[in-house]
């Protein structure tokens, strides 16, 4: 029975530490000839990690600039369809992620974004340097594992909406396709039958 109670507490806490830690991951919309910038106060020092993958739209790419608090540019790409960038920030103040869709006219875009700032919190109760109990150890490399989850579910997410938004567009295709073949069969149907039809009319 404490073996069970041992297992859920360490559970419970790298849970607890999932859910807290820092950062913003989501995905937004990114209209046609729009532009859509997210911004982050990053202390001196800390370092930080950021993440993109057009999952729909066009032909999958985007522009992507990062600037300082300087408005320094120190990181751009150019129509690009996924890239992970990290850096240290050399001073404090507010960083800005900017996401481009300028130069398309007509194509909106879904975009994934994970912007990590910082190391993750250690877990509740295992800050000291003390040697870890093998309660602690295991709640450790739960986290760790929980960790990893979590990373292969979204990328198995992203992976599964541009499969599915590939296949719509290749249904509507298939479908536009289907109706001017059916709308070709059958004016070359009631062709032939007007082209019989005057062969063997009274003149």
């Amino acid at each position: 029975m404490e073996v069970v109670i041992g297992w859920m507490i360490a559970f419970t806490w790298a849970m607890v530490l999932v859910l807290q830690c820092g950062g913003v991951e989501l995905t937004f919309e990114l209209p046609n000839s729009a532009k859509e910038c997210f911004h982050e106060i990053i202390e001196k020092g800390t370092e930080s990690t950021l993440q993109f993958q057009v999952v729909t739209g066009g032909d999958y790419d985007v522009d992507v600039t990062l600037t300082d608090p300087f408005r320094n540019v120190f990181y751009k790409q150019i129509k690009k369809q996924y890239d992970s960038f990290q850096w240290t920030a050399e001073n404090t103040g507010e960083y800005v992620a900017c996401f481009s869709n300028e130069f398309s006219t007509f194509s909106h875009k879904l975009v994934y974004i994970d912007f990590q700032v910082g190391d993750e919190d250690s877990l509740p109760g295992l800050q000291n340097s003390q040697p870890l109990t093998q309660m602690e150890s295991s709640a450790r490399e739960n986290h760790v594992n929980l960790n990893a989850m979590s990373d292969y579910q979204t990328h198995h997410r992203l992976k599964e909406t541009q499969g599915r938004r590939r296949a719509q567009d290749l249904n509507e295709r298939i479908m536009i396709w289907s109706i001017c073949v059916t709308v070709a069969i059958f004016m070359v149907a009631f062709g032939q039958v007007f082209v019989l039809k005057s062969f063997f009319s009274e003149k």
